[in-house]
């Protein structure tokens, strides 16, 4: 393992013998992180306990596979989207009822403008779910998360340029999506 020099690396070790101390201080430091991929990844959902505490499950169950080759936190994103890929296919669809983020509600909002802004990240969650999970995962990492193709593509398992390509497809349905609904309104072509 390439990264036992650092303090992260110590942790990992430690984990990867089974300290129950360290597993405790990798969860606490890794925990919002996790979090917030998670919920980025699914979108609002109510069970995003439930999946957080299923990643650190399967973090530790596999965490003696990590060879340091990539960061820990690319690792950390594999696993998490792994993970969500699993729920994304026990449940097909998330229940009615996402709410964006708490943390992005702006403290100046207005009543009116918080109902939009909710309906837009209903819609734009309910648009992302009509995409192919690969082209999701992509979209998501990329757009959302704010990962590069060389990352993505430690995190999916797969070359820079199926990375790159599903990027551009995903893109160009989710925006023509956005452009069919009322987010958008196209100018009337004339007759």
């Amino acid at each position: 393992m390439r990264e036992v020099a650092t303090p992260t690396g110590k942790l990992v070790a430690l984990c990867q013998q089974g300290e129950r101390s360290a597993q405790s201080d990798f969860y606490q430091k890794y925990r919002q992180e996790v979090a917030r991929t998670v919920h980025k990844v699914l979108g609002p959902d109510s069970d995003l306990e439930d999946v957080v505490q299923d990643v650190f499950v399967e973090v530790f169950r596999s965490i003696e596979k990590y060879k340091g080759d990539a960061k820990i936190t690319t690792w950390l994103y594999r696993v998490c989207v792994n993970v969500a890929l699993q729920k994304v296919r026990r449940t097909k669809r998330r229940p009615e009822g996402h709410a964006a983020p708490e943390n992005d509600v702006p403290t100046h909002e207005t009543p009116l403008r918080a109902l939009e802004r909710k309906e837009s990240a209903e819609l734009v969650y309910e648009i992302l779910e009509t995409l192919p999970v690969k082209k999701r995962m992509v979209f998501i990492l990329h757009e959302i998360l704010g990962l590069d193709a060389k990352e993505i593509s430690e995190v999916v398992d797969a070359n820079v340029l199926t990375v790159r390509t599903r990027l551009h497809y995903a893109r160009k349905e989710f925006y023509e999506k956005v452009l069919d609904t009322h987010l958008y309104a196209r100018p009337e072509q004339p007759s």
